[in-house]
């Protein structure tokens, strides 16, 4: 049986206990990332913006099994929020009439949703009216049966048939009076349950999954009363896309306890708020930087590869990879790596090596801000690596590094003070 066949299935009920405790903590993980934004300037804080849109519409699109081009749709974003020193990638007209569904939705999430706008959000992802080669009803509620089904032909299994065609209006007049309503509930709990509710009446031939998320972010938008998007809950979904679609089918089975959802939906949103505490990291560090040598004079080339090593690009700095980065001779990537080094922007990691590297000098003296921390370590968490450390005795520090420079610190390549001024120098600035 499933959920939508119970009478009043929409009575959704939890157990408050079961979440109140991860609750708080999304609440307080909230505060603490905009507190560290509040540190940035506007420019940066727009940056930081875009590379989390950039993240939610194309880990969005790909839960569905989509490929978007991330340049396209950064480039897409960066244009429409104004934003400067972008390499620009021309997008397609579909990745840009998808982002405008996603900054239309985070941007006014406060007006009223209606039918109308449910419909053009729909019509933007499937502008030719085809998905995967089938033609699809667009821009209007489905009138067939919608099941949700897995395997091969002939040999499917059907996980979920959604409410009968017949149903779908009254349905949907029903999510979309709640969903413009005030209820006491927290955002982010109705977050959660938009989420659930709309992909289980599935009112679309197609993109309810999309719409489904869109929906939900408009709600945390709401709950933090910002139009700035610093997390998103589809990068971590597309991580484990199995369980999501197994919470999914679990609970459309049900009676409309929804706490194993609520628990899920929780836990997905704290470790994307702790996956965007990284990408702020690394803006504030960038942001450091680049106020720092901001009255030094860089060539373009010089500039661009800078720029790809604050950005998180996984090498070590030498002539042979600045060489290839920017297709130059090994002769003319010396010559820039010299000057940069004269002007005190990069350093060596080791002095006198056969093979030598550098680190880029974030404008913290190193020795100092070496001195600041103490309980080092490199914890190993799932796939990832974290640089673990307490600083000026008090503030905790839990910063995720590249594995690369994680392997290079413990044997040693890579100095303690140019690990922790690559990740930490932002902490100057702040404490």
């Amino acid at each position: 049986m499933y959920i939508h066949e119970h009478n009043n299935w929409t009575d959704f009920h939890w157990k408050s206990d079961d979440i109140a405790l991860l609750l708080d903590e999304v609440t307080r993980e909230q505060g603490k990332l905009y507190g560290r934004l509040s540190s940035l300037g506007f420019d940066s804080q727009l940056q930081a913006m875009a590379e989390n849109l950039t993240h939610d519409v194309v880990y969005s699109s790909e839960i569905e099994g989509i490929q978007l081009n991330a340049d396209e749709v950064r480039s897409s974003i960066a244009r429409r929020l104004g934003l400067e020193n972008i390499k620009y990638t021309t997008p397609s007209h579909y990745v840009d009439a998808v982002v405008a569904v996603m900054l239309e939705a985070t941007e006014h999430y406060g007006l009223m949703l209606t039918k109308q706008k449910l419909c053009a959000w729909q019509s933007a992802f499937f502008p030719t009216g085809f998905s995967e080669g089938s033609q699809i009803e667009i821009g209007k509620y489905r009138t067939h049966e919608e099941h949700v089904v897995s395997g091969y032909l002939g040999r499917e299994r059907i996980h979920y048939i959604a409410p009968s065609p017949e149903r779908v209006e009254e349905e949907m007049e029903h999510f979309i009076e709640w969903f413009n309503s005030e209820k006491p509930i927290s955002p982010v709990i109705r977050s959660a349950i938009a989420h659930f509710w709309f992909v289980s009446i599935h009112p679309f031939e197609d993109g309810n999954g999309r719409l489904a998320r869109i929906l939900g972010d408009m709600f945390l938008a709401r709950g933090d009363k910002s139009r700035f998007r610093f997390y998103n809950i589809s990068s971590e979904i597309n991580r484990d896309k199995n369980h999501y679609y197994q919470i999914l089918e679990r609970i459309q089975h049900g009676d409309g306890d929804i706490t194993e959802w609520l628990v899920w939906y929780l836990k997905t949103l704290l470790a994307a708020i702790q996956e965007a505490n990284t990408l702020v990291s690394t803006t504030l560090n960038k942001s450091f930087f680049w106020m720092h040598v901001a009255s030094i004079p860089l060539t373009e080339r010089q500039t661009y590869t800078l720029n790809l090593f604050l950005d998180g690009y996984e090498a070590k700095i030498t002539s042979k990879a600045w060489a290839a980065l920017n297709k130059c001779s090994k002769d003319t990537a010396i010559r820039d790596i010299q000057d940069l080094l004269k002007k005190g922007i990069l350093r060596e990691d080791i002095p006198n090596a056969k093979r030598p590297s550098y680190s880029i000098y974030y404008g913290s003296d190193s020795d100092v801000l070496a001195s600041l921390f103490s309980n080092v370590s490199i914890k190993e968490e799932g796939t990832d690596s974290y640089l673990v450390a307490t600083y000026k005795s008090s503030t905790p520090i839990h910063e995720r590094i590249l594995k690369l420079d994680a392997e290079r610190y413990i044997t040693g390549d890579l100095p303690l003070e140019h690990l922790l001024n690559k990740y930490c120098a932002y902490l100057s600035n702040m404490y």
